[in-house]
């Protein structure tokens, strides 16, 4: 997922609700300032003529009414002789059986501001489910992507609707079905391959027992060294088929001294091992079989290109347990240093001669990936190359 997220920007579904929801309240308060400045304008002029019964007008003006609280409206006439009379529209007086009026916030010039603003919590309140509804779609696609990427290639999404995304739904799941299939069969390839070629493997080693004094030892040799190097490649493609598969069991996890793993692989290899300071042991879970893989292959690999000792160097940062594999060798330039843990990878001039087949370092980082951590390859001071494998640790 990643992340998400994904997951620490702000939700798709929010940002189209607050879209539709902030649209919605830009249109109110157009509306409600548009009213306002109506409600706010006077009314227009009126002529207002005052005539006697025979038709005489006795005062005319062009003037705007004025709006009495309970009385109505009235309009100032001036007349010809100089007075001044006020014409009153009264309000509308009440059918028989009708209360008084009451006050409404529907009424006046804020009565469209109260319709505008429930418009408004409707429209807000109605769009969040749709909204929801057709986003979690989404977020459920992106979920499933999110675990089949991380390595669970049995993840499908569920196929609902008949639109795009349900397209989309259906295609992704029938890709990850192929992939699944396809992986599946490589890795069921690799296993019968390998356990086939154990056979003719042991037929040889048994004919270079029994081969006769006349081939010379040096034959001899170079065939077992052979034999052994294919061996080799075998179990190592086992393991690291099964450390891709991430629902494959592994091993039992337990509680290691991971300084005692080092002590016994350095005895091993020849090594020089410097502990902790503290004299403490580094304590990590894992499996001790996988661990000490990881250990054995970083010596032998650091011993077939040293040009003086191998030393190991165990040490804390933080809460993690931290081994450092340091050779004298050539080193590894910068640009390769992380193309070194790929399968089958080797540097340019490296002969074969130098043993190994080339799956090594991909299997240590296999190996401290499904341990939860790392491994890496850095500079060293007066040449040669550095290893460092980071682990989580129980001690601090």
């Amino acid at each position: 997922m990643v992340a998400w997220q994904g997951r620490f920007r702000f939700p798709l579904y929010l940002r189209i609700w607050l879209a539709v929801v902030a649209a919605v309240a830009v249109l109110t308060i157009a509306f409600s300032y548009l009213w306002r400045l109506n409600a706010d304008n006077q009314p227009p002029e009126r002529e207002v003529v005052i005539r006697n019964e025979v038709g005489d007008i006795l005062g005319q003006v062009m003037t705007r009414p004025v709006r009495v609280p309970g009385e109505g409206y009235e309009f100032q006439v001036a007349m010809n002789d100089g007075r001044n009379l006020v014409v009153q529209f009264p309000p509308r007086p009440r059918r028989p059986g009708e209360g008084p009026p009451g006050r409404s916030w529907f009424r006046g010039p804020t009565g469209l501001l109260w319709i505008l603003i429930i418009a408004a919590l409707a429209v807000a309140i109605g769009a969040y489910p749709i909204i929801r509804r057709l986003t979690q779609r989404l977020d459920d696609l992106r979920l499933g992507v999110e675990r089949w990427g991380e390595g669970d290639l049995s993840t499908r999404i569920q196929e609902d609707g008949s639109d795009e995304l349900a397209f989309l739904a259906q295609r992704f799941n029938h890709a990850a079905e192929r992939v699944e299939t396809l992986l599946k069969s490589h890795k069921s390839l690799l296993a019968n391959a390998s356990h086939e070629l154990r056979s003719p493997l042991a037929r040889i080693r048994m004919g270079v027992e029994l081969i006769g004094p006349e081939v010379s030892p040096a034959f001899q040799t170079e065939i077992r060294r052979n034999i052994a190097e294919l061996d080799q490649l075998i179990d190592e493609i086992l393991l690291a088929s099964r450390l891709d598969a991430k629902e494959s069991d592994i091993g039992t996890v337990e509680a290691l001294d991971l300084t005692g793993l080092a002590a016994e692989e350095c005895a091993r290899a020849g090594a020089e091992l410097a502990p902790t300071g503290d004299g403490r042991p580094l304590i990590v879970r894992g499996v001790a079989k996988l661990l000490r893989r990881a250990i054995r292959n970083l010596l032998e690999n650091a011993r077939r290109y040293s040009r003086g000792p191998v030393s190991v160097e165990l040490g804390r940062e933080g809460g993690l347990a931290v081994m450092r594999v340091r050779d004298h060798g050539p080193g590894v330039p910068p640009a390769e240093r992380e193309r070194i843990f790929e399968p089958f990878y080797r540097l340019a001039g490296a002969s074969e001669l130098h043993g190994g087949v080339g799956l090594g370092l991909a299997l240590v980082r296999s190996i401290t990936q499904r341990h939860h951590g790392s491994v890496q390859c850095e500079d060293q001071e007066g040449g040669g190359a550095c290893f460092v494998l980071r682990l989580p640790s129980e001690t601090s």
